[in-house]
């Protein structure tokens, strides 16, 4: 008999959708493209030949719809990788999980999800308003330490050196994304390797009034590499996106639309045409 999930392990909403998401199987896409400001729905759905199935549910705005030919669901998961760990979780329930029964479905169903999300890149000779694929994301944040989990031999390197040169007092985590859909936009992007991290401001080295902990840390990041892998840019979902997309068994890339260059104290002039152009890419090659 299979494991039955109990009503406050897996909750539902009484039309049967998952909690936070208020989705039902029938309602999403197995392509999916995910964004994490609310607002960015809009910017890629408008470019759909039709929308069939809108949903507002706290951050996670959902729109599903036809673009040439092709079903594809949009949604939103606000900023931070609490946030992406309830998005994940309950995306795939939708898909591998028999909601009704409560129950494990027997053969699972492998999601293409594509991340569009914005970046500051630390290293001075990627431009703002480059398109970055990553190849590895490295998580400074602790959701994974909360799963079973494995590294490769490459991540374990990446995380121990990383943790020693950082002088961190937690364990980093690191997992590759998706060759598949990395092949899909290697000839239209800049590869690199991506480092998420738990805030916008401290972790990633920014200083207001407070006194922070780690100031050197972008200078630390920017030398630092595992033989040929050096990190490129900051931002503060991939690494768990990729954590949660290898563990439950789904095609995970992340998208980076290089908004700052820290190196060179640079901003965007016109962030939404990069964002935009990112979004075309995405739609004509998911």
């Amino acid at each position: 008999m299979p494991h039955s999930y109990s009503e406050t392990d897996l909750i539902l909403n009484p039309d049967g959708s998952v909690y936070h998401l208020s989705l039902r199987p029938k309602d999403i896409s197995d392509k999916i493209i995910v964004v994490g400001d609310p607002g960015r729905v809009h910017r890629v759905s408008r470019h759909f030949d039709s929308v069939d199935f809108e949903m507002n549910k706290r951050e996670f705005i959902t729109h599903t719809g036809k673009y040439k030919g092709k079903r594809i669901t949009v949604i939103s998961s606000g900023m931070g990788t609490d946030n992406v760990e309830i998005l994940m979780t309950e995306l795939d329930a939708l898909f591998n999980i028999d909601l009704v029964h409560r129950q494990p479905k027997p053969r699972k169903k492998k999601l293409q999800i594509i991340r569009i999300g914005t970046s500051g890149t630390i290293r001075d000779d990627i431009k703002v308003g480059s398109h970055l694929a990553t190849e590895y994301a490295i998580g400074l944040d602790t959701i994974i330490q909360f799963y079973t989990h494995k590294h490769t031999g490459v991540e374990r390197r990446i995380i121990k050196k990383l943790r020693e040169e950082l002088d961190l007092h937690y364990t980093p985590y690191c997992f590759k994304g998706s060759t598949a859909l990395f092949e899909k936009f290697k000839d239209c992007t800049i590869a690199g390797n991506t480092v998420t991290c738990p805030g916008f401001y401290a972790p990633q080295g920014r200083e207001l009034r407070i006194p922070i902990r780690y100031k050197d840390i972008i200078q630390k990041m920017q030398y630092f590499h595992e033989e040929d892998i050096w990190i490129t840019n900051l931002e503060m979902e991939t690494a768990g996106y990729y954590a949660f997309g290898k563990l439950l068994g789904h095609e995970m890339l992340s998208l980076n639309a290089i908004m700052a260059n820290r190196i060179k104290g640079q901003f965007a002039k016109d962030p939404n045409k990069i964002i935009d152009s990112l979004i075309k890419k995405v739609l004509e090659r998911i």
